[in-house]
């Protein structure tokens, strides 16, 4: 997990406890998995007796941080970003121990410093340590002045903007060391650096790799977009599926990124991967660690469930929710009960738009290819009740392999 660190980290780290932190971006009111290498960073740091804050940028989050962008954000509202900042705790609840003392973890907000200071203070106290040279040398701000769209003054500031929330967070908590991404290593430099000028203190920076693909896709995005922390944004299933679809060349460095488990047990899932691949033992090992840690044992259970559902499993085993979980991003109809007493076999397929008409759905069923909560349907004019459905709830119709459509009874 470390790409690089300041000369004395490792050594402060090994001899003292340590108060650190880490800047969460609050954008989105969810955090995705791209933060979770961070999320598992501090987590790490707190079951080895350092003492964890995560600082969400309610103060940075107005003006937007230039590192990796190619491109100046959309700046959003002070109540926009207030809502999304306390969204973003109850699922840091999930990795960090807010309660355990001595070294309970802590959340912070840097709106509470950055809103209240003047801009000639600011000036003042924090930008006369830095030079335009110094800002400029920095990647992100050389990259940005490379390109086309060049960068505002708004955001080449974000430096001393995190410079300044280091500086704060020494003197008002104790904190000496700031970690992040490797694209953040300029900014937590800075911090470090605007401490040793006004403190005569050594400050410490460790930053992490940028989580890749081996496939060269960007991780965390699949075709239906982000995948979140938010239940409500990605579900238990479809995260737990994002998990087990991981390529065979990234999931070992996955489990020691993302997981609890030993080396032991991580050298011996690698092998799986290279002796039995088709069993996927080490992903499916991957998935239950990541949806039991975020969503709990429960939603585990359902999303395994589901996934038998998905991948060959009966149908007629399976709950209602169960169903339109694995099938929510199916194409779906609704039909009250007494309506669907009038729909033969061929007017339903024809009505959920498995077929162009009535005709073509006749044709698709005497060719036998269409399937009705996974049994093969033989007669065209056939009577479909609410007994057909599953929990007296749901219909599952397909054509072939994978085009599928959700008939939902409703009241």
């Amino acid at each position: 997990m470390l790409y690089d660190a300041t000369d004395g980290t490792r050594e402060a780290l090994a001899k003292e406890k340590v108060t650190a932190y880490i800047g969460f971006d609050p954008t989105a009111s969810s955090l995705h998995v791209g933060n979770l290498l961070p999320i598992m960073a501090l987590a790490r740091l707190q079951r080895f007796g350092h003492s964890p804050i995560a600082l969400v940028g309610g103060g940075t989050g107005m003006i937007g941080d230039p590192s990796g962008k190619s491109q100046e954000r959309t700046l959003m509202s002070i109540d926009e970003i207030d809502a999304n900042s306390r969204a973003i705790r109850s699922q840091l609840e999930r990795f960090l121990d807010f309660e355990q003392q001595p070294n309970a973890a802590r959340m912070m907000n840097n709106a509470d410093w950055l809103r209240r200071i003047g801009l000639l203070e600011f000036l003042r106290d924090t930008g006369k340590h830095f030079t335009v040279n110094y800002m400029l040398a920095k990647e992100s701000v050389k990259r940005r002045l490379g390109g086309d769209e060049g960068i505002s003054f708004t955001e080449f500031s974000y430096l001393l903007l995190q410079a300044h929330d280091f500086l704060h967070l020494h003197d008002a908590v104790g904190c000496t060391l700031q970690m992040g991404g490797s694209d953040q290593w300029g900014n937590i430099v800075a911090g470090s650096d605007l401490i040793r000028k006004v403190r005569g203190a050594k400050a410490n920076g460790l930053v992490l790799p940028l989580v890749t693909t081996a496939a060269g896709s960007k991780f965390g995005k699949t075709e239906a977009g982000t995948v979140w922390l938010d239940r409500e944004r990605t579900s238990p299933f479809k995260f737990y599926q994002f998990w087990l679809n991981t390529d065979d060349r990234d999931v070992t460095k996955y489990l020691k990124f993302f997981t609890w488990l030993d080396r032991a047990m991580i050298d011996a899932l690698e092998k799986t991967v290279t002796e039995a691949p088709e069993k996927r033992e080490a992903q499916r090992t991957l998935a239950r660690e990541l949806t039991s840690m975020l969503h709990g044992a429960g939603e585990l259970d359902r999303a395994e469930r589901a996934s038998k559902v998905l991948f060959g499993g009966s149908l007629a085993d399976a709950t209602v929710e169960d169903i339109l979980m694995v099938f929510d991003d199916v194409p779906a109809t609704e039909l009250r009960a007494d309506e669907l007493a009038s729909f033969p076999a061929n007017a339903l397929v024809a009505h959920a738009g498995l077929a162009a008409s009535k005709g073509e759905a006749t044709r698709l069923i005497k060719q036998g290819g269409i399937y009705l909560n996974d049994r093969r349907v033989t007669d065209e004019r056939s009577a479909v009740t609410v007994a057909d459905a599953i929990g007296g709830r749901v219909i599952v119709l397909r054509k072939g392999q994978r085009d599928r459509r959700v008939v939902r009874i409703v009241s």
